[in-house]
């Protein structure tokens, strides 16, 4: 017995000091080939450097991996303190969140730290963020919980609801949150960047233009339990189950303008295609725009879940359409050019169900912008008439199909 408890003692002694003799495999910046490269490559070496050795140790593995990631223009003229920050606090998520602690290193890499999403202004929005939906999903014990929490709140914490009056279409968090509005696009920017908040990977989703040319539109994914998830701004009662999937059913994975992207941070094998870079120029093609935000091609799952849920509905028997006709006025409804293509959304309380144009004078009479919704439920239209004022109409839906008729002037 004490042979045994001599060899034991023996046994531990040589343990701790092989921990002592033989370093962890604690992340190194000075080892890191790529790192030092990127570095001294850069024209303000001296303040990387010096951001290096001021952040914590835990800090240096993520602030490396920005650094050797982000965009040649963001290393050269971004501030550094909203670098610091931006993996503080990210570090800080991760640490405190059971959900963001099991996440694959490269999902948390890729989708929770990074700083942008796009084209947006580089501003720092984490802190804010994470302080503004800590209580909301502090109670969380799962992430799906966290996601459902960020989404139910966001318009009351944020203070932003949809309008196409904003200022720009790419708008940060902060600068939708100081105009109180924004459209798609800033709506997805600051959906991800909350998802983000929290430690909640998330990433930009959509497309260049629907394929009836009627103009481009932006959301978010989520991923969860090693999938990834769609959502939007205004909360959905499922995920994957978006307005848009009708649409999304005839996305072409094959033309740039028509397929659907989701963003990659760093370099990618494809590129995001961002229509609203540099202004809307008139006859550009796709192909001229920036192509700097990397992107994987994610059409195919978007035609997949379109088929499934579409298809499904109508043989279930539980859905059926609203179908919305525009018109100059009410006077005239008769013939072709009467017709007007007017943009209209369809909302079941704060729930965008579907939205697009009207059919205008070119086409049948009989064609008309139709959406699938579920029966004997209460919807509302919304549009903007000719002075730019939205008009809202109630629609009591039963087990048929209703028409409505919407018209650009009173």
């Amino acid at each position: 017995m004490k042979l045994r408890l001599l060899l034991c003692g023996l046994a531990a002694v040589a343990i701790a000091i092989a921990l002592i003799v033989w370093p962890s495999e604690r992340y190194n910046p000075a080892n890191d080939t790529q790192l030092q490269e990127v570095i001294a490559n850069s024209s303000r070496a001296a303040e990387l450097e010096a951001l290096m050795a001021e952040i914590p140790a835990e800090h240096h593995k993520e602030m490396a991996f920005l650094l050797k990631n982000m965009p040649d223009f963001d290393r050269e003229e971004m501030d550094l303190n909203l670098l610091r920050e931006n993996v503080e606090y990210a570090h800080l998520a991760r640490e405190k969140y059971s959900w963001a602690k099991r996440l694959p290193e490269d999902v948390y890499l890729y989708d929770v730290l990074p700083y942008h999403v796009v084209d947006e202004v580089r501003d720092s929005w984490r802190k804010e963020l994470y302080e503004m939906f800590a209580p909301a999903v502090d109670t969380c014990t799962t992430m799906y919980d966290a996601v459902c929490a960020v989404n139910a709140n966001i318009p009351r914490l944020t203070g932003v609801d949809y309008n196409t009056k904003r200022e720009k279409t790419n708008q940060s968090p902060r600068e939708s949150m100081r105009q109180g509005m924004a459209s798609c696009t800033g709506l997805a920017i600051l959906l991800v960047d909350a998802y983000r908040a929290v430690g909640i990977p998330a990433r930009f989703t959509g497309t260049a233009s629907w394929h009836d040319n009627r103009g481009n539109h932006s959301w978010t994914e989520v991923w969860l339990d090693g999938e990834w998830r769609v959502t939007e701004y205004y909360f959905p009662s499922k995920l994957d189950h978006l307005w848009f999937m009708a649409d999304a059913s005839k996305a072409n994975a094959e033309d740039r303008t028509y397929a659907i992207y989701a963003t990659r941070f760093g370099k990618a094998d494809d590129w995001f295609p961002m229509v609203w870079a540099d202004g809307d120029v008139e006859g550009r093609s796709v192909e001229e725009l920036p192509k700097w935000v990397g992107a994987e091609n994610v059409t195919k799952h978007y035609q997949e879940l379109a088929y499934e849920q579409y298809t499904r509905h109508i043989e279930a028997g539980t859905h059926t359409f609203i179908k919305i006709a525009g018109y100059k006025d009410a006077k005239h409804k008769e013939h072709s050019d009467d017709r007007v293509a007017m943009g209209v959304d369809i909302f079941h309380g704060t729930e965008q169900m579907g939205g697009g144009l009207t059919a205008g004078p070119l086409r049948d009479m009989n064609d008309m912008f139709s959406v699938l919704v579920e029966k004997n439920r209460n919807y509302e239209l919304r549009y903007y008439d000719s002075n730019g004022e939205l008009q809202r109409i109630n629609v009591e839906l039963g087990e048929e199909p209703v028409i409505v008729e919407i018209f650009l002037k009173k």
